[in-house]
């Protein structure tokens, strides 16, 4: 399916919570809480997320770290509704742009082994395989692929 046309791209703001945590519920099984991202945008200087709005409803954000020249991908979600549109593949690409113009060179993330529409993606975007974290995620005790691009 192709992407939908008239799609916003803009920094998170705090009346974005509510909507972001609600997205976060939908996509994973051990959310962050509303408070983690409230905590974010005023209380960490290194983080940078970006929401996507289409018809002024938020169908898909992403966070990072942005530590001296590394961009590091906390988080990404798109809702169920809208997978399959590549609205993750241009969310991911305004991010790399987002890292660029902070300074950095070089981004990370971590992505589950059974995940391999995400992992397929990254590929497409240049992340490389560059170890595993054991026992990563809490849920399932899956490990972590840890993958690497440089900007």
């Amino acid at each position: 399916m192709s992407q939908p046309i008239d799609l916003e791209y803009r920094y998170m703001a705090m009346q974005d919570v509510g909507a972001v945590a609600e997205l976060e519920r939908l996509a994973f099984t051990t959310p962050w809480p509303h408070d983690a991202f409230v905590n974010e945008l005023t209380r960490n200087p290194n983080a940078r997320y970006v929401v996507v709005a289409h018809q002024n409803r938020i169908i898909a954000y992403c966070g990072m770290w942005i530590v001296i020249d590394e961009a590091h991908i906390t988080n990404i979600a798109v809702h169920p509704l809208y997978r399959g549109k590549k609205v993750g593949l241009a969310l991911m690409i305004k991010m790399m742009g987002v890292a660029k113009m902070h300074g950095a060179h070089s981004m990370t993330l971590e992505v589950r082994p059974s995940n391999t529409v995400a992992r397929n993606m990254y590929i497409k975007l240049g992340f490389k395989e560059h170890g595993r974290r054991k026992g990563y995620y809490s849920d399932n005790n899956e490990d972590a692929i840890i993958m690497w691009v440089t900007l």
